[in-house]
């Protein structure tokens, strides 16, 4: 038999087994006692509400009113006033037949029911019996056969709705024909029907007493079956793992816990219990809130519901059973379980304890780790995400402390990595941003946070008071770690990346604002030749403004058709003849003139435009070369993003066949970046290129990213050397006419031409015969000229007169140094080509006007005062306001001579202590 109780008193310590049978039965009562006596309930009922009166009953009086009607239109009489009164009042009795059966099937018994039938079934019946007799003895007309016809009919219906109800079934019977006996007065009839009544109560009795024990025992089997049933229920959920049961006494011990639990904690069940509840959930981390909950609905003895609580102790390594569908092996996973339970009190409402149940969470917390994963961490590089970044600048800037609401923001953005994108794939590129990632966090290290904002845009945030030295220290090395070559797919690869700096409170007291100005920060350094760092400033403003302004322009332009070819000889060294010309983009602006492509196709390439423009220059240069000379060619610059793009051959050939030129007079100058990628779609892109029948040039050799592994298979016609090389390659101790000659002796053993970039003086004119090259290009034979200039020269003559300075000015080094102008309140970024101990050619600043006097900061310490000579484009030759120094191998010193006296004489003391 189930308890449906807990154990009241205590008792000897009985073995494991008993314990476990006990428990179990207790655990299981509630729910079997709720399923017994569903059982019963639906045997009672036996589909018709009450023991002896159904609730169908009550349909009795429609049918007893339709056989009146009936009777009275068969006949052709109508009852008078009594009868009708007698037959509508047994109809109308017929109708609580609903109310008396929910009264005798729930609350009646023995004696009562019997009563209950009386006053259910009887009287209307009687009434009915006595109405018809009575119609049928005042009208001859009703003949008796209608009436006993009648009387069978509503017999027989009053036998239907009383299914197996044999008291009730005699009772409507009895009264049925009692009635019609009173209506015609017949005393033997009374008599008669008075034996025939009794006759049939005795053997409904009779028989209601032998079925008795048998209807207890069929409820008796069917209530041991449904608790059997829910047993089995209760077991499959344990066993199943889809949750677990526990018990505790009123002194919150352990009584009875699922087996599954106990071996899950690495115990037993015996050894649970009599343990306290709380024991079986850890109190630290996490878990205090819960554990605080659940003691306080166990002191006042309250229900609780899905209380979450960490298990008190992971499960052994070895261990693979699982409760709730979740893995027990993993020692680093923390198990979590919901608790749900209600007090337990007996018949005196006594308090006895607490039942319940639980199911594992650990699973579905895994799961919302994962989501929060997902929603704050980059999936590819594993840094914090742009909202996790923002989460943390946010909480930084709304700090209680005023004194600990300052930071520096750093945005970066990776330069050249479209390129590998492109030319690589998608996969090449995500490994590059793996182990860009990897760099950035390990040169910030704990000094701040990095993230990842999408695309190649990082993030790296660092907090509390910095140092502007610092941050520039910290940048520079960011620059020197990314900059380092990378190994993708087995190939060299090597990227650069641009810096913007934003400090807080200076640069902005909000988020957004910090942001947005390490932005335009970052905007400037990629505007000012990428691969540097650059602080936020007022002007950077203005900056945006203009550079904004010069996208829309330039969109115009192109539109508007306002960009020109210029194009610049390239001559035969030994014959001093035109063999090609090479078209240079020019861009006439209505406000600045005649601006620099440096300035403009960055803008055109982070914008897209430079597909348009490139395919505007093939298409033009081609026109202009079906007007010139055959043996002359014409030499037209692709992008990078232009060879990515698979279309490229048949714009190509497009151009070509549009103008009608021999494709051999189209010579195409490729950089060296479109080897960051060497897979097959460039070798393809080689071999339709050549498939058309153009000629191909290596442009700016040994200025960029990639081995000489390349020339191998490209099937170049020409190699370009960069003017990097010929300038100062007269200089006394130069080692640029050492790599000249090692170019052009590479280039003749590929059986290639070679083309000197630059060469401006004739002593770079005959340094670069003598060396080898086979062509020159450069002022010292022809500037860059409209295509009408050029057209108009080829038709005169082929032949080019060198003409220039022989080398007039002081010996001069050779060299790329960054430097910093001030000039009023305004600070400029240029770069040192050339210089010697009276002035210096700076590039970077345009057009400036002959007489400027600039603060030149040579290095960190030496500041030098400079006079601007002469400006063309974006060059400027500058006068020093005195010598440079030199040290004893010619070398110029850019330091101030006090403060290379006081470190000389601090190396002088420390040699002599």
């Amino acid at each position: 038999m189930a308890r449906t109780g807990l154990r009241t008193k205590s008792r000897a310590v009985p073995s494991g087994a008993e314990k476990e049978a006990v428990a179990g039965e207790s655990a299981r009562a509630q729910f079997t006692s709720h399923a017994g006596r569903a059982a019963v309930r639906l045997d009672a009922g036996g589909g018709g509400g009450g023991y002896l009166i159904p609730r169908r009953w009550a349909w009795m009086a429609p049918l007893l009113l339709a056989g009146a009607v009936l009777t009275a239109l068969l006949t052709g009489t109508v009852p008078d006033v009594s009868s009708a009164i007698c037959i509508a009042a047994g109809a109308f009795l017929c109708l609580p037949a609903t109310f008396l059966a929910t009264r005798e099937g729930g609350r009646l018994g023995g004696w009562q029911r019997h009563a209950a039938v009386a006053a259910g079934v009887l009287p209307p019946m009687a009434l009915f019996g006595f109405g018809i007799a009575r119609w049928a003895h005042f009208h001859p007309g009703f003949g008796w056969d209608a009436s006993v016809n009648l009387f069978v009919m509503i017999a027989l219906a009053a036998a239907v709705l009383l299914h197996n109800r044999l008291a009730a079934i005699v009772a409507a019977a009895f009264g049925l024909l009692g009635g019609g006996a009173l209506g015609s007065g017949s005393p033997s009839g009374l008599g008669v029907l008075a034996a025939g009544g009794t006759l049939g109560l005795a053997i409904a009795a009779l028989r209601a007493r032998r079925r008795g024990p048998g209807r207890a025992a069929a409820t008796a089997h069917e209530r041991a079956r449904g608790q059997r049933r829910a047993e089995e229920l209760l077991e499959e959920y344990e066993q199943t793992g889809q949750g677990w049961f526990w018990e505790i006494d009123r002194q919150g011990r352990i009584t009875y816990v699922t087996p599954g639990i106990a071996t899950l904690l690495g115990k037993s069940a015996a050894e649970l219990e009599g343990r306290p509840f709380a024991s079986l959930f850890r109190l630290d981390g996490d878990g205090q809130q819960a554990e605080r909950t659940l003691a306080f609905h166990l002191e006042t003895r309250s229900s609780f519901k899905d209380l979450e609580m960490q298990a008190a102790e992971a499960p052994p390594a070895s261990e693979v059973l699982s409760v709730g569908g979740a893995s027990a092996g993993d020692d680093d996973e923390a198990r979590w379980w919901s608790v749900s339970g209600r007090p337990v009190f007996d018949r005196f409402n006594n308090f006895m304890g607490f039942r319940g149940s639980g199911t594992d969470l650990t699973e579905r917390r895994r799961s919302e780790r994962q989501v929060t994963q997902l929603a704050r961490f980059d999936s590819l590089t594993k840094l914090a995400n742009r909202f996790q970044m923002a989460e943390w600048l946010e909480k930084i800037l709304t700090s209680p402390c005023v004194e600990t609401r300052a930071g520096a923001v750093f945005l970066l953005d990776l330069d050249r990595f479209k390129q590998v994108n492109d030319t690589m794939g998608h996969p090449a590129g995500d490994a590059l941003l793996k182990q860009v990632a990897e760099r950035l966090g390990g040169t910030i290290g704990d000094r701040g946070r990095v993230g990842r904002l999408g695309g190649d845009e990082f993030q790296v945030i660092l907090h509390g008071a910095q140092q502007r030295e610092g941050l520039a220290h910290l940048a520079r090395r960011i620059i020197e770690n990314i900059s380092q070559p990378y190994s993708i797919e087995g190939g060299r690869v090597t990227i650069g990346v641009s810096v913007g700096i934003a400090l807080c409170p200076d640069d902005g007291t909000t988020s957004e604002a910090l942001i947005r100005n390490a932005d335009l920060a970052l905007y400037a350094a990629k505007g000012n030749g990428r691969g540097r760092h650059y602080f936020y400033s007022e002007d950077l403003h203005a900056d945006a403004r203009e550079r904004q302004q010069l996208e829309e322009d330039l969109r115009e332009a192109i539109a508007s058709g306002a960009l020109e070819l210029h194009y610049q000889p390239q001559v035969r060294t030994t014959s001093e003849r035109i063999t090609s010309l090479e078209a240079l983009l020019r861009w006439k602006h209505p406000v600045h003139g005649y601006m620099s492509p440096a300035r403009f196709v960055p803008v055109a390439e982070e914008t897209g435009l430079v597909a348009q423009i490139g395919e505007w220059a093939l298409r033009t240069a081609c026109r202009d070369l079906a007007g010139w000379p055959e043996e002359v060619r014409v030499a037209v610059n692709v992008s990078p993003l232009q060879f990515a793009n698979p279309a490229l051959p048949a714009i190509v050939a497009r151009a070509v066949g549009g103008a009608g030129i021999n494709p051999g007079r189209l010579e195409l100058e490729i950089t060296e970046s479109v080897f960051l990628g060497e897979d097959k779609s460039t070798e393809s892109m080689f071999a339709a290129l050549k498939g058309i029948g153009v000629r191909l040039a290596l442009d700016d050799f040994g200025t960029g990213y990639s081995s000489l592994g390349y020339l191998k298979k490209a099937p170049f016609d020409k190699i370009k050397i960069d003017q990097s090389f010929v300038r100062g390659a007269t200089v006394p101790g130069s080692r640029n006419g050492a790599i000249i000659s090692s170019i052009v002796s590479l280039a003749e053993a590929l059986g290639m031409e070679t083309t000197a970039e630059g060469v401006e003086t004739l002593d770079e004119l005959d340094l670069v015969r003598v060396l080898g090259c086979s062509h020159v290009q450069g002022y010292v034979y022809e500037r860059p000229m409209t295509s009408r200039t050029a057209a108009a020269k080829l038709s005169e003559s082929l032949v080019a007169v060198a003409k220039g300075p022989r080398s007039a000015r002081a010996p001069r080094q050779t060299m790329l140094r960054k430097v910093v102008l001030d000039h009023g309140s305004h600070v400029y970024h240029g770069t040192i080509r050339n210089v010697s101990r009276s002035g210096a050619m700076i590039e970077g600043l345009w057009n400036v006007p002959p007489g400027t006097v600039f603060g030149v900061h040579l290095s960190e310490d030496y500041l030098m005062m400079a006079t601007a000579r002469w400006s063309k484009e974006d060059r400027m030759g500058v006068e020093f306001a005195q010598p440079l120094e030199v040290d004893d191998t010619g070398a110029m010193l850019f330091r101030a001579a006090r403060q290379r006296r006081e470190r000389q004489e601090q190396e002088h003391l420390r040699r002599a202590g």
